[in-house]
C-alpha cells in the first residue's frame, strides 16, 4: 500500500475530493488515507478514459494509469469472442507484438481460468504456477480480474510485475474498482463506433446507390452490385444467386473476389441449400464459420478460397424472392444487426436495379424485334406492291397472247418456243397470286381490345428508356376506359412505333404525352412529342413507301407498315404540327360494339326516331 500511497502524494496528483456528509466515519487515519488514495486513482482511471474516442486508446491510457499506481511493467486487456472462442487482445502495454498478435485459447492459462470462473487470480510467483503463460519473459507476479462487460461478452483486466509478490489487497482492490470502469468504457466506446459505423455505412449506400442505379445492362448491373456490395462490407467475397424460371434452382450469375473453384460452382436447389432457405423463408441468415458448418454444402471450396463468416439476404422484387446476395468474411465473424440491416437495405436497392435492367434488356429485345419484323412486313409490304403493279400489265400480255393464237405447222420450232412462253406467263400469274395471297394472310385478327391497359403496358415498357433519354412522360388516359375493335398485337406495333418515333425526335429530352379519349364511335390515340417537329413535305410522305415516292433512300417504311395497319383496322392516322412545337400524330380507331346494346362500351344508348 505504500507505493501506492507514495505515488498518490506525488507531484500532479489528483486533488482528493471530499466525502459525502453521509458517508461512515473511519476512526483509523491510515484506513483513511487509503481509501482515499484508492479513490484517486479511480478518478485518473475514470479521466484518462474519458479522454480517447476509441476503445484501443482509452483502455491503453487506463493501463498505463494502473502502471504508474501500482509500479506495474506491463497491463492487458483480453475479451472472450464467443464465435471464436478465443480471447482477443484490446489493448497492451509492457508486452512484446509478438504476443499480443495471437489469440489466447480461453480454455488454457491464468487469462482462460479467469474468464472461466469470473473469480481473480493474485499470482505471486509465476515461477511456481502451472497455469502461467508466457507473456512476458521478465514477469515475476501477476494480478487478473474479471471483466464484465455485455452478456455473453467478458474478459480479463489485468497487471504484471518483473518482481515477485509484487501486487497485495491493496492493488485487487484498485483493479476491482477499475473493472467496472473499464467495462462502462467499452460499452460507451463501442456504442459511440456503432454509432460512427452505421453513419459511415449508410453515408456509403447513399454513396454508391447512383452507381447500381446507372447500370442499364444486367451483366453490368449484376457486378455493379457484387462489387459495391463487397466493398461495402468488407468482404472477401461476394456473390448473387438468381432464382430460375421454374423457382427449383439457384445460380450464380456474379461473383467478386472469387476464384475459379468458386465460380464453377454447381447450381444450387433451392429446396436444400442453404441460400435455398434464404429464398423460401424471404429473411437474412448467417454462419460464423462455414468450414465447420453442417448447413454449408461447399466446405471443400470455401477452404480453397479462404472463406469463413456467411452473411446471405433475400433480393425481394414485387414481393417475390428472385435471388440471393452472399458476402463472405476471411475469417469467423458473427454480423451485427447493422450490418444485416445495412446489407439487406442494399439488397433493395439492388433488387430495383435488376428489375429495371431486366425491363431495360426487353425494351431492347422489343425494339430489335421490331425493327426485324419492321424489315420483314417493309419487305411483305414491296413484294406485295411489286405483285400488285406486276399483275395488271401481266394479265394484258396474258390476254395479248391468247389473242394472238399462235399456231404453226407441225415441225415448227416456234409452236414449242410459244408454249414455253404460255407455261412461263401462267407460272408469272401464280407466284403473283401467291405474293398477294401471303400478303392477305397478315390481316388482322379482330377482338375487343382495351385501349389503355395495352398503353400503360407500353409506357412500363418504355419508361427506363424515357429516363435515360431525358423524356418526360405524361399520360391522360380516357376515365371510361375505352375499347377498339381490332388485333391487340398489331395495334401494340403500331404505338411502339410512333413511340420510338417519338424519342428519336428528341435526342436531348423533351416530354412525351400519350392520351386516349373516347368520341362519338371511335376511341383516339394521341402520341405528342416536343421535337422539332415535321415539314409539311415530310408529313405530306410519312405514310408513303419507297414505289409511292420513289426515294430509294426514303425512311418511311415504319410508318407506312402503321398506316396500313391502321387502315386494315378501318381507322385513319393524321399527322399534326402544333404551333407549340413538336409532333402529334393522333390514331382513330372504331370503337368496340356492345354485344348487348350495339353501342360502344359505357356509351349512352343510340336512340332511333319512332315513326
Amino acid at each position: 500500500m505504500d507505493d501506492l500511497a507514495l505515488s498518490m502524494n506525488s507531484p500532479g496528483s489528483i486533488p482528493a475530493s471530499p466525502l459525502p456528509d453521509d458517508a461512515p466515519l473511519l476512526r483509523d487515519p491510515a484506513e483513511v488515507m487509503r481509501r482515499r488514495v484508492l479513490l484517486e486513482w479511480l478518478r485518473a482511471v475514470q479521466a484518462a478514459a474519458a479522454e480517447a474516442e476509441t476503445a484501443g486508446p482509452a483502455l491503453e491510457a487506463v493501463l498505463r494509469v494502473l502502471q504508474q499506481a501500482t509500479r506495474a511493467e506491463a497491463g492487458l486487456v483480453v475479451l472472450l469472442n464467443p464465435t471464436t472462442g478465443f480471447l482477443e487482445w484490446q489493448a497492451a502495454v509492457g508486452l512484446p507484438r509478438r504476443v499480443t498478435q495471437q489469440p489466447l485459447r480461453v480454455s488454457e492459462g491464468i487469462l482462460g481460468w479467469v474468464t472461466r470462473t469470473g473469480r481473480p487470480a493474485w499470482v505471486p510467483d509465476l515461477r511456481v504456477d502451472p497455469r502461467a503463460q508466457p507473456l512476458r519473459s521478465r514477469a515475476r507476479s501477476l494480478l487478473a480480474v474479471p471483466l464484465e462487460v455485455a452478456d455473453p461478452v467478458r474478459g480479463v483486466l489485468a497487471i504484471l510485475a518483473d518482481r515477485p509478490a509484487a501486487f497485495g489487497p491493496e492493488h485487487e482492490a484498485l483493479l476491482q474498482g477499475c473493472a467496472g470502469e473499464v467495462s462502462s468504457t467499452i460499452r460507451r466506446l463501442w456504442a459511440l463506433e456503432r454509432l460512427q459505423l452505421k453513419a459511415q455505412m449508410f453515408e456509403t449506400l447513399v454513396r454508391v446507390s447512383p452507381k447500381v442505379h446507372a447500370a442499364y445492362s444486367l451483366e453490368e448491373a449484376l457486378g455493379t452490385i457484387t462489387r459495391e456490395a463487397g466493398l461495402l462490407m468488407g468482404a472477401r467475397l461476394c456473390s448473387l444467386f438468381l432464382v430460375d424460371a421454374e423457382g427449383q434452382w439457384l445460380d450464380l450469375k456474379a461473383a467478386w473476389g472469387g476464384g475459379p473453384a468458386y465460380r464453377n460452382k454447381p447450381r444450387l436447389s433451392v429446396a436444400e441449400s442453404f441460400i435455398g432457405v434464404v429464398v423460401r423463408r424471404r429473411q437474412p441468415m448467417q454462419i460464423a464459420n462455414v468450414q465447420t458448418s453442417g448447413r454449408y454444402q461447399h466446405t471443400a471450396v470455401a477452404r480453397q478460397e479462404g472463406l469463413v463468416a456467411l452473411l446471405s439476404v433475400p433480393l425481394i422484387s414485387a414481393g417475390r424472392c428472385v435471388g440471393v446476395l452472399n458476402v463472405y468474411k476471411d475469417r469467423p465473424y458473427v454480423f451485427s444487426d447493422l450490418e444485416v440491416s445495412v446489407l439487406s437495405a442494399f439488397a433493395d436497392l439492388s433488387a430495383q436495379a435488376l428489375e429495371r435492367a431486366r425491363w431495360h434488356e426487353r425494351l431492347l429485345q422489343v425494339e430489335e424485334q421490331l425493327r426485324h419484323n419492321e424489315r420483314l412486313a417493309a419487305l411483305g409490304l414491296l413484294a406485295a406492291e411489286v405483285a400488285h403493279e406486276v399483275r395488271n400489265p401481266l394479265t394484258v400480255i396474258q390476254m395479248l397472247y391468247h389473242s394472238l393464237d399462235l399456231k404453226f405447222p407441225p415441225g415448227d420450232p416456234r409452236a414449242e418456243d410459244a408454249a414455253v412462253l404460255g407455261r412461263k406467263i401462267e407460272q408469272l400469274n401464280r407466284n403473283v397470286e401467291r405474293i398477294l395471297d401471303l400478303a392477305r394472310s397478315g390481316e388482322p385478327r379482330f377482338a375487343p381490345v382495351a385501349i389503355n391497359p395495352l398503353l400503360e403496358e407500353l409506357a412500363r415498357l418504355v419508361r427506363h428508356k424515357l429516363r435515360q433519354q431525358r423524356i418526360e412522360l405524361v399520360w391522360r388516359p380516357d376515365p371510361t376506359d375505352p375499347r377498339v375493335h381490332g388485333d391487340a398485337g398489331q395495334l401494340e406495333q403500331v404505338f411502339l412505333n410512333l413511340v420510338l418515333n417519338a424519342t428519336q425526335a428528341m435526342s436531348e429530352g423533351g416530354t412525351l404525352t400519350l392520351a386516349t379519349r373516347r368520341k362519338a364511335q371511335h376511341v383516339v390515340v394521341t402520341v405528342q412529342d416536343t421535337g422539332p417537329g415535321m415539314s409539311p413535305e415530310q408529313r405530306r410522305l410519312a405514310f408513303r413507301t419507297v414505289l409511292q415516292t420513289g426515294r430509294p433512300g426514303g425512311t418511311g417504311l415504319g410508318l407506312a407498315i402503321v398506316g396500313r395497319i391502321v387502315e386494315a383496322h378501318r381507322g385513319r392516322v393524321r399527322l399534326e404540327s402544333p404551333p407549340a412545337g413538336g409532333t402529334r400524330v393522333r390514331v382513330i380507331l372504331p370503337a368496340a360494339v356492345d354485344s348487348e346494346t350495339g353501342n360502344p362500351p359505357g356509351s349512352a344508348p343510340t336512340c332511333t326516331p319512332s315513326g
